[in-house]
């Protein structure tokens, strides 16, 4: 078994997270449902589109909550002009390559949300590996993605990182074994650390890293 990085991509690859909230309060309000940052932090932030919609808009039809939630990403898609990624992440991806550490995209995102992201980001040949809690029986907070994803690749958790941003991404990579960082895109570092993120970092270029990531290759080197 080798070593992985796997990344979440809204708030942890690109700080997508107020564009996420305007498009939430752009379309929820033709619903009656007002979304404000506490709120889209406590109940949207990492979770899948299901569980959202269930939450915020059990008062409409099955068909009409999906539209609904539908329009929400379009919204956001045609927002991402602009974008630009963490900063760090090419060099450190750089890094992974060099030392034959495969990497991927775990997200709750819809298929369609992470090739615009990753497209405007620059990093769509770059990261080839998707595993997407939307296209699985469970999405996070459950950790069934990250364990898909640590079979996909043949990484073990113990020799590998997670990077998150939410609170139940966290929980979902601690919950399939891995240690994680956690970005402090949307959250203190003092919340990620409590949650129980092994280091919380501004972006990828963060001295840190490095170090943290060669400790667990040695351990995969070792026992190989």
């Amino acid at each position: 078994m080798t070593a992985a990085l796997l990344f979440d991509l809204d708030g942890t690859l690109i700080d997508s997270d107020p564009v996420h909230l305007r498009a939430f309060q752009s379309v929820f309000a033709a619903h009656g449902v007002a979304v404000d940052q506490a709120i889209f932090t406590a109940r949207i932030q990492g979770f899948g589109n299901a569980a959202i919609g269930d939450y915020f808009l059990p008062h409409l039809s099955e068909a009409d909550r999906a539209a609904a939630l539908e329009a929400k990403e379009a919204h956001f898609r045609q927002s991402l002009e602009g974008a630009e990624p963490i900063a760090g992440i090419g060099a450190l991806l750089d890094f992974a390559a060099a030392r034959d550490v495969d990497c991927a995209v775990v997200t709750n995102a819809p298929r369609a949300n992470v090739e615009a992201e990753l497209a405007a980001l620059g990093l769509i040949e770059r990261l080839t590996v998707w595993v997407l809690g939307s296209e699985l029986e469970r999405p996070k907070p459950d950790p069934l993605p990250y364990l898909t994803a640590l079979e996909r690749m043949g990484a073990e958790a113990g020799r590998s990182l997670a990077f998150e941003d939410s609170l139940s991404g966290l929980n979902a990579a601690r919950d399939a074994g891995l240690a994680v960082v956690g970005l402090t895109t949307t959250l203190p570092a003092d919340r990620l650390l409590a949650a129980g993120a092994v280091l919380a970092v501004a972006n990828f270029a963060d001295p840190r890293l490095v170090p943290l990531i060669e400790s667990r290759i040695a351990i995969a080197r070792k026992d190989a």
